[in-house]
């Protein structure tokens, strides 16, 4: 997590510059990480001077950075009044959500079908260095290696068109799937969820493991959506 300092007012984020800014590809993901983080909020207008003097970038790649995320949808360009953080409604949060649980489901099932032992392995180390970080109290290291696991499920379904939409889709809700893990409920409660997904797994029960990701997707909609009314932020 970003630290902030404080002026006496209102509460700065400290955001660490890029030590060697090189593609276009390394501030999209920069950005894309405090939104995520909640470092850049939700409805927040971006200062093009401020960020590109503390991530010690020039303001082409800066805006050329802004549309991709445009296209992602975590980012608004509005004419003649900047860029900012989009907000998502409630409704965008519920319909979101249940779609990622249909392409977590799927990616499960065809997982399960295809998933070599390498890959399992892999996942099971990540699930270990995320129980470290739950140790630690460690959210932003925790959420990395979680979205880690999902993904490498996904890519072990082996197929593209499912690929090519849940990263899409994953893009939108990734700053709302890192909010839902701020109680610590229900973080411990998404730890075991992920010990359920490594049994199917080494099972290969591909109806079990769907199960599992789905009603783990949904569970993440509900803690998101607790936290719609008393936050500004997120309402539509």
């Amino acid at each position: 997590m970003q630290n902030y300092a404080t002026d006496g007012q209102a509460e700065t984020p400290v955001i660490a510059k890029l030590e060697r800014p090189r593609l276009h590809d390394t501030v999209v993901e920069q950005l894309r990480r405090l939104i995520v983080e909640g470092v850049l909020t939700p409805g927040m207008k971006l200062n093009e001077r401020e960020l590109c003097e503390t991530l010690g970038i020039s303001r082409t790649p800066l805006r050329e950075a802004l549309k991709a995320l445009e296209v992602d949808g975590l980012i608004e360009i509005i004419p003649n009044r900047g860029a900012f953080v989009r907000t998502m409604s409630e409704r965008e949060l519920r319909e979101n959500f249940e779609l990622m649980s249909g392409l977590e489901a799927l990616s499960g099932e065809l997982a399960c079908l295809r998933i070599t032992e390498r890959d399992i392995a892999e996942i099971r180390e990540l699930h270990y260095a995320m129980l470290a970080c739950r140790v630690r109290n460690d959210l932003a290291g925790y959420y990395s290696r979680n979205q880690a696991i999902h993904d490498r499920i996904n890519e072990a379904a082996g197929n593209q068109a499912l690929r090519d939409v849940y990263v899409a889709i994953n893009r939108r809700l990734q700053a709302a799937r890192f909010r839902s893990n701020f109680q610590s409920t229900k973080w411990d409660h998404a730890i075991d969820d992920h010990e359920a997904m490594l049994k199917a797994l080494d099972a290969r029960d591909g109806k079990r493991l769907a199960a599992v990701l789905r009603q783990h997707l949904l569970d993440k909609r509900d803690a998101v959506l607790q936290q719609v009314p008393a936050d500004s932020a997120m309402k539509a």
